[in-house]
């Protein structure tokens, strides 16, 4: 049951990363575009070239300084300028699994960005790596060696959270009233990430890098099955 979980959650990934490949392909990320065209459009591809009429979050796409930004804030929209850095964040629905990817890209040549984007899988990797080295790990301890991660590569950390659970649709409902704390990757869970969850099934887990510039002007985001 658990590899049958796994593996429909891979699969869900591996589409969902084949989509990020067709949006670069479309060029629907380029300097002069708004986020609201973006994010039509790629509502537009999902559907036409994958199947996808669910995401179970709204599609993000942000640029320049909103890219500091996180989930929840709602900064003004803004076109994509020729120098910023843009970030997707996506919840496609495929079949009946999900899929929380991220990507992020630099439209200039600024060689801090360029840096930016390519730290942003590098520190993914790092935090992974210590992830599976650690099998009684917390959610509260692996955001701080996210957190520390980010600092050793010359960032800060943009985000209270570095994931959280995912699976089939929908992962988890909201109760009102119930603390939904332990369903993160973030300060104050202190339950193991490998404990099962009220069902005794496996939980799995998104994890989410958000890295920022010391002056928070600009950021980018990266996000993958953990």
């Amino acid at each position: 049951m658990t590899n049958t979980r796994r593996a429909e959650l891979e699969a869900a990934e591996a589409r969902g990363m084949a989509m990020f490949d067709a949006i670069e392909r479309a060029g629907l990320i380029a300097p002069g575009r708004s986020e609201a065209e973006v994010t039509q459009d790629i509502e537009r591809l999902a559907e036409r070239e994958f199947g996808v009429r669910r995401h179970w979050h709204k599609r993000l796409v942000r640029t320049g300084p909103n890219t500091v930004c996180t989930y929840y804030d709602e900064p003004p929209l803004r076109q994509i300028g020729p120098e910023d850095t843009v970030y997707l964040d996506l919840g496609p629905v495929f079949e009946e699994w999900e899929a929380d990817i991220g990507r992020s890209y630099a439209m200039g040549g600024d060689p801090d960005k360029q840096r930016l984007i390519a730290d942003l899988p590098r520190v993914f990797e790092r935090v992974k790596a210590h992830y599976d080295a650690s099998p009684d790990i917390t959610g509260e301890v692996l955001y701080h060696f996210a957190r520390r991660a980010a600092e050793d590569a010359g960032w800060l950390f943009g985000n209270n959270s570095a994931g959280h659970i995912v699976g089939e649709f929908p992962h988890a409902q909201r109760v009102p009233g119930q603390d939904r704390t332990q369903h993160g990757i973030k300060p104050g869970n202190a339950k193991r990430m490998r404990d099962p969850d009220d069902n005794g099934h496996e939980r799995f887990w998104i994890l989410e890098i958000h890295l920022v510039d010391k002056a928070r002007i600009f950021g980018g985001f990266y996000e993958r099955l953990l």
